[in-house]
């Protein structure tokens, strides 16, 4: 999977419906159906279906039509069904990102060798406006694509609190470089996303992320 397919895939799974139903027919042992899964999750098939399609449309899944087991050839109608694509992407928990800071890293030696951290930090913050845009164009909420992200979000009066670090092992070995680039890239995707009403700040808190979002004072 391309980084560009990659960032599709992960605008796709910002919705909560959407990834609910990717994490489901992950799980499954066999190929599901719209039917199975609709019930799964107390959802309209109509619904359903469209979610999964588009979880196909991104690369996630795949589909085809299969008959069931007991269903004599050529007898009704032939569902269709869903299984993972690929490698899919990879989930921990807590969530960990460690592949998002290798590639700006990597980038960023590519683009300016001689001012790696500053190129970084460009490199880090149009990927996020780069998602932040994609939640915006798609309808989705910035919580949900932060919780997709595995910050776990918090939302409390007057601030947004990030209970967990995507590049905690990093974070802790360069501090400094990981904070600078997850600031960077928070604030890339704030900015994207169309939230003015936020800005986020470097607030490093035990056991938390490094970056907080406070609520910008009314004028």
């Amino acid at each position: 999977m391309s980084t560009g397919d990659r960032w599709s895939a992960m605008a796709a799974l910002v919705d909560r419906s959407r990834r609910a139903l990717y994490d489901y027919v992950c799980r499954a042992d066999h190929p599901v159906t719209r039917e199975e899964a609709a019930e799964a999750h107390g959802m309209s098939r109509n619904l359903t279906a469209f979610h999964l399609d588009k979880l196909v449309e991104s690369g996630l899944l795949r589909s085809r039509y299969e008959p069931p087991a007991d269903q004599p050839r050529g007898r009704g109608r032939t569902p269709k069904v869903y299984e993972t694509a690929g490698d899919g992407v990879a989930i921990t928990v807590p969530e960990r990102r460690y592949e998002l800071i290798a590639e700006i890293l990597a980038d960023a030696v590519a683009d300016d060798p001689h001012d790696a951290p500053e190129a970084a930090r460009r490199h880090a913050r149009r990927r996020g406006r780069d998602l932040g845009a994609a939640v915006r164009d798609s309808g989705a909420d910035l919580a949900g694509a932060l919780a997709g992200l595995g910050f776990e979000p918090e939302a409390l009066e007057g601030q947004v609190l990030l209970r967990n670090c995507p590049f905690h092992a990093l974070a802790t070995r360069q501090t400094a470089l990981v904070c600078g680039l997850n600031h960077a890239f928070l604030t890339g995707l704030v900015d994207g996303a169309g939230r003015t009403d936020l800005l986020p700040r470097l607030a490093p808190h035990p056991g938390a992320c490094c970056v907080r979002l406070d609520a910008v004072p009314e004028r």
